[in-house]
Formats: C-alpha cells, sequence, structure tokens
C-alpha cells in the first residue's frame, strides 16, 4: 500500500492559517505558539520543524518600522501628552506584535517544510 499522494500547497496560505503544510487541514499549532508533535488529520510529523527566534525576530522588525513610523506621525503631528503614549500606542504595539506572530510562525514552519530545509552541515 503506497501513501497518499498530496497536492503541493502554498506555503504563505496555509502557514497565515496555521493549518498542516501537507494536507492543508489539519492545525499546526496547540495552544498559542506550541507546536504539535503531529498533524491530527494526515500524521505528518512537525519533528522538522524549527523556527527558533525567527518568527519574533521578522515580528518585531515589521512591527518596529511600521509601529515607529506610526508613533512618530503622531507624536510630531498631534503632540499628546506621554500618557496617551502609554494607555494607548504601546498597547497598540504590543497587540501587533501579539497579533501577527503566530501567522509568521506558521509561515516559516510551512516554508520550512514546503523547501525541505534542513541544518546546516559543514
Amino acid at each position: 500500500m503506497s501513501e497518499p499522494e498530496y497536492p503541493p500547497l502554498s506555503s504563505l496560505k496555509t502557514g497565515i492559517r496555521c493549518r498542516c503544510p501537507r494536507c492543508g487541514e489539519g492545525p499546526m499549532l496547540e495552544g498559542y505558539l506550541t507546536i504539535r508533535k503531529s498533524c491530527p488529520n494526515c500524521g505528518l510529523s512537525y519533528a522538522f520543524a524549527d523556527p527558533a527566534d525567527g518568527p519574533a525576530f521578522f515580528v518585531m522588525s515589521v512591527v518596529g518600522i511600521v509601529g515607529m513610523a506610526l508613533f512618530m506621525a503622531f507624536e510630531f503631528t498631534v503632540h499628546p501628552p506621554i500618557w496617551v503614549h502609554f494607555v494607548f500606542t504601546f498597547p497598540l504595539i504590543a497587540a501587533m506584535c501579539l497579533g501577527i506572530l503566530r501567522p509568521f510562525k506558521g509561515w516559516m514552519i510551512a516554508s520550512q517544510y514546503r523547501h525541505k530545509a534542513l541544518e546546516a552541515r559543514f
């Protein structure tokens, strides 16, 4: 009996939805950021998945650039008191980071599967 064929799926689409990169159906993560042992739908082992700090780095970079641009535009045009930044701006930046961290992690894991990424060997 041969293993079923799975069509190649977009790592971006399956990753952002945090779905299995092989079947596109089973959830890839359990909880907020914990990687499952395997896909409950097709049985793909996620032992290959090691995104490490990559998602956090890219999220901080993206949110840092966009968030700081918006922060500076708000500061230079409105000149709000500092408490406004503590109450609104900083929680908004934190929410942006937490909001896109999970899709970035899913995308990196799906990309590792799609491109058969391995640890470097010298």
